[in-house]
């Protein structure tokens, strides 16, 4: 199973949700199969960035790491983060496997902050839903001319898509994240179709950068 098929990150979350609860219910279901998510990253995310300059990155709402590995592989300096102890040893066993260096973090994203002075080239927001702004948190991070890069399910997959949390107040609209970039350079903030064996989803993407003066 993949978020391409539409489940929801594993720190989505509803805000009468008990944070220590889903982390051990992530924690469970993470030992439970070699893979929850596809070992792949998201065919967006790789068509959005694959072939950028490396950096400094930072993988938020990590998962399993598949996404921070995959960086990693090309040369990014990523820092992964995760409220999922189980899911980023995973990663972190993948990445060793590999030979790769990943600077793996257990946190809640919701209220993790980097180390003091810290900059990032890279902030990647996967299938990451939550009712907490994390994301206009996150655009403070980014170094001059660095980017944002979000892709989740739209609102809109409620009613016309297949997948994705159930709850409105997870998913993202185009002007929601427009607002959230308003200080950012927007490069791409659109709807797309995902193809899936259930029918076709409806996602977000936004990828905005810092401006460089």
């Amino acid at each position: 199973m993949s978020e391409e098929h539409g489940h929801e990150h594993p720190q989505g979350t509803t805000s009468t949700d008990s944070g220590g609860e889903r982390r051990r219910m992530w924690d469970e279901r993470y030992a439970a199969s070699a893979h929850v998510w596809s070992a792949e990253p998201n065919a967006e995310v790789e068509r959005i960035f694959g072939d950028w300059e490396p950096g400094r990155a930072l993988d938020l709402g990590a998962g399993e790491g598949r996404h921070a590995v995959w960086l990693a592989a090309k040369r990014w300096r990523v820092t992964a983060v995760d409220f999922s102890a189980v899911g980023l040893a995973k990663g972190e066993k993948e990445a060793a496997a590999r030979g790769l260096r990943v600077d793996w973090v257990v946190a809640d994203v919701r209220s993790w902050q980097p180390p003091a002075h810290t900059a990032y080239d890279l902030v990647l927001v996967a299938y990451l839903h939550l009712p907490e702004d994390v994301l206009t948190r996150a655009t403070a991070w980014l170094a001059p001319g660095g980017a944002i890069v979000v892709v989740g399910h739209a609102l809109r997959n409620l009613t016309e898509g297949v997948g994705g949390p159930q709850d409105p107040a997870l998913l993202q609209t185009v002007e929601g994240l427009r607002e959230v970039a308003s200080e950012l350079e927007v490069e791409r903030c659109e709807e797309i179709v995902r193809h899936t064996d259930a029918g076709d989803a409806i996602d977000v993407v936004l990828v905005a950068r810092r401006p460089r003066s």
